[in-house]
Order: structure tokens, then C-alpha cells, then sequence
């Protein structure tokens, strides 16, 4: 092989295209970066700053008509029952096992063990959402009941909808990881559903609080 051929192959390297304009042969580089590397990254912080901030307006909200009530909960309606929502965060929190362990097999491209905690994510999934659907039957109002009813429900429903839509993304993945097509940049968007998923879970705890706590304290 010449000088210049041998210099041609090397990834990254300046060569001379079509018209003498230099070009660099980035053919063998990996699809896609990991972390801030990844457009995608960016893409899920900016994700979880808009529905961060919806949170935020919703339990405002909520505390505005707490300021419009005497009584709160209004019309002697009981809180919500406390053990299946505390339930849920204990759950949810130690979710954030496999899906810390995913994110890093992941980053590793490690098939075998993304295979693994993306199931075990799947089975966490089931569990929370099961849980979920119990606690909307024990809220002790209906959404229309009143204001109260309205913002709690809404509250919940909100936080559902994040956990729902993403037990549904990590299926996909965890479709794609057993099935096929295997790329490398689908162990970025693993990585990045393991971000926006620690998003959904420190989301919970102060929702968590509004729900269930702030009726028995003020």
C-alpha cells in the first residue's frame, strides 16, 4: 500500500477529495456519542425541562386553591389513602436499580446485560402501573367532584401518562435489543431512556408529597 492510500484508510485523517478539497473519511467512527456527545441527550434535558416545569405549574395550582379553601380537602373528603402511594415510590425508587444498570451496560454495549435489565425494567413497569391503577381507585374524590378532585387527578394522571409512555418505550428497546435490528446507536437510546426515566422517578417524590401529605399537613 502507498503512503498516501495507507493515510487515506486511517479513520479521522485528512485526505483529498473529488476536486482537490480535503475530506476526512469518518466511516469507521461509532453512529452516535454517549451522554452530552448525543443529540438526543439534549434533546430528553430539554424534554425534561418543559415537563418539569408543567409539574411545577400543576402542583402551583394546587396550592393556590388550598389558599381559596378553608377546609382542605374540601367538604370533609378524606385524603387519599397513604399505602398504595407509598407503595408506588418504593417501587419506583428501586426501579432506578436496573435502569442505572441498563444505562451503563449500555454505554458499554454490552447486549447480554441490556437484555437483562431491560426486562427487569419491563417487570418493575407491570408492577408500577398495576399499583398506579389502584391508586386512582383510592383517591377518595372523583375528578369532578371539585377543584380538589381536579388538581389531584390531574396531578396523577400527568405522572401516568411519563410512566406509561415510557414502560412502553423501553419495550420497544427491549423489542429491538432481542429482535433485531442490533445498531450501535440503539444503545444510545437505551442510554437516554435510562436518563429521562431518573427524571420520572425524582419527579414522583414531590407529586407524592402533594398528593398524600400536604391534605394532612396544612
Amino acid at each position: 500500500m502507498t503512503a498516501p492510500a495507507a493515510a487515506a484508510a486511517m479513520v479521522g485523517r485528512p485526505t483529498r477529495g473529488d476536486g482537490g478539497r480535503a475530506a476526512i473519511d469518518v466511516s469507521g467512527l461509532a453512529p452516535g456519542g454517549f451522554g452530552h456527545r448525543s443529540l438526543m441527550w439534549w434533546g430528553t434535558l430539554g424534554i425534561v425541562f418543559i415537563e418539569g416545569t408543567a409539574f411545577a405549574l400543576t402542583i402551583a395550582a394546587y396550592f393556590y386553591l388550598r389558599t381559596r379553601n378553608a377546609q382542605w380537602p374540601p367538604d370533609a373528603v378524606a385524603p387519599p389513602a397513604l399505602f398504595w402511594g407509598t407503595l408506588n415510590v418504593a417501587i419506583q425508587l428501586a426501579s432506578g436499580i436496573p435502569n442505572h444498570l441498563a444505562k451503563k451496560a449500555a454505554e458499554h454495549v454490552d447486549l447480554r446485560r441490556v437484555r437483562l435489565w431491560l426486562v427487569v425494567q419491563l417487570v418493575f413497569g407491570v408492577a408500577f402501573n398495576a399499583v398506579r391503577a389502584v391508586e386512582f381507585l383510592n383517591l377518595n374524590v372523583l375528578w369532578n367532584t371539585d377543584a380538589y378532585g381536579s388538581v389531584v387527578w390531574l396531578l396523577l394522571s400527568l405522572h401516568t401518562t411519563h410512566i406509561l409512555t415510557d414502560f412502553l418505550d423501553t419495550a420497544v428497546l427491549a423489542a429491538l435489543m432481542f429482535f433485531g435490528p442490533i445498531e450501535e446507536k440503539r444503545f444510545v437510546d437505551v442510554e437516554e431512556n435510562a436518563v429521562y426515566w431518573y427524571f420520572v422517578v425524582a419527579a414522583w417524590v414531590p407529586i407524592y408529597g402533594v398528593i398524600y401529605w400536604a391534605p394532612r399537613l396544612i
